[in-house]
């Protein structure tokens, strides 16, 4: 494996950003069934266009299409397999306590919540994301569709929130032939995208993060759960997802601890506890990292990153309109350098200082009624985060 750089860009983001109004009152009107998804769809390119020219002009070159045709980040894989099934009132007795964000509605006493469920075998019959690229690839030069960045939901989304509930015992036998299935349905749409022109995607996976919160290792241990063996796991799954990835495909891994209005988060603990597998045994070219508040952890975790992968440091938040200090956020981009540096493999500092690139920690929008940041705000955060790149590296 060689250092993948360019993409990820120096300057990069996560995905999501904030929807304009005309798009959510549409998209309000589509689900009181006033318009058809036809009559959406101008409403949904009108909005796009506009948001890959803002990117362009802020000089964001990981141009995504700001996650609009989404209500939530983790859409598109799982609405679209065969053997899945969306079921709208599922009792919380099915997710699992020790999963933080269903702990937190739990303390909300919700009753029950919508959920996808694996009722038959799983096949890819259509495809996840294709339309999105294609539509990108319209609105971009030529020569910038390979800077494209699709993101895509984690292929063990459900898998840890529902356990045993997950799939049906008299359809899969085991946690290896479910997730044959849903990765061999990764592999071919990784494949159909490259096909396309596609060589930048990233799996959004807050779910790895929570394997950092010593409250959920603990409620794991509680319920019997082998925390160990289900990380192992589902660094497997993305191993096989991966397995097939042309070198000249970028797949990076986001990992962050929940980001929704008001702040909203659902877990802490830095990368400690898995750094060593996520980093050495996770076969991503990059990871894109929340580093924005103190529940993140600290840089020392980036001592195991390996000389041919690169870090994404989420350092700039998107969760409120208050600005960085663009000094500080150098400084913090200098002393993870040199950690790096110094870490389980020695290198020079411009060497692990080429390995980095920086960002918000998340997206602006993971659900469609985003932040608690105006649009003004969103582009003053996009911006700084230029500025310190183009500071920084000569190829920002």
């Amino acid at each position: 494996m060689s250092l993948h750089i360019l993409p990820p860009f120096r300057a990069d983001h996560i995905g999501s950003l904030r929807r304009p109004q005309k798009l959510l009152e549409a998209r309000d009107q589509l689900d009181a069934g006033k318009i058809t998804k036809e009559q959406l769809r101008p409403v949904e390119l009108e909005a796009i266009d506009g948001i890959v020219k803002l990117q362009r002009d802020l000089g964001i070159k990981s141009i995504t299409d700001g996650e609009y045709t989404r209500h939530m980040f983790f859409d598109g894989v799982f609405n679209n397999l065969d053997g899945f099934e969306h079921v709208p009132d599922v009792p919380l007795e099915k997710f699992m306590d020790y999963v933080p964000d269903t702990a937190g509605f739990k303390l909300l006493n919700f009753k029950k919540a919508d959920s996808y469920l694996c009722h038959g075998k799983i096949k890819r019959t259509k495809t996840f994301y294709v339309d999105e690229f294609e539509t990108l690839k319209a609105l971009v030069p030529a020569d910038e569709v390979k800077n494209i960045k699709l993101t895509m939901c984690a292929p063990e989304w459900f898998h840890l929130r529902h356990g045993p509930y997950a799939y049906p015992k008299d359809v899969y036998a085991t946690d290896e032939e479910y997730f044959a299935d849903i990765s061999k349905a990764y592999r071919e749409e990784l494949a159909d995208l490259y096909a396309r022109g596609c060589r930048n995607v990233q799996f959004d996976d807050p779910l790895l993060a929570y394997f950092c919160s010593e409250k959920m290792l603990a409620g794991m241990k509680e319920e019997g759960v082998d925390a160990d063996r289900l990380l192992q796991l589902y660094v497997n799954v993305y191993n096989d997802c991966l397995r097939e990835k042309p070198a000249d495909m970028c797949a990076g891994v986001h990992l962050c601890r929940g980001n929704f209005k008001g702040g909203r988060h659902f877990s802490e603990g830095g990368y400690d506890a898995i750094a060593v597998k996520l980093f050495n045994e996770l076969n991503a070219d990059t990871y894109y990292l929340e580093y924005d508040t103190e529940r993140a952890g600290t840089f020392e975790p980036l001592r195991h990153l390996p000389k041919t992968k690169s870090v994404v440091l989420g350092l700039v938040t998107s969760k409120f309109p208050t600005m960085e200090d663009p000094e500080e956020l150098k400084q913090r981009v200098e002393s993870a350098a040199s950690i790096i540096s110094s870490g389980v493999e020695p290198r020079t500092r411009e060497e692990a200082l080429n390995q980095i690139c920086i960002s918000p920690q998340c997206g602006f929008a993971s659900h469609s009624l985003g932040n608690d940041v105006t649009d003004e705000d969103m582009a003053n955060k996009l911006k700084l985060v230029v500025k310190v790149a183009k500071e920084l590296w000569s190829d920002a």
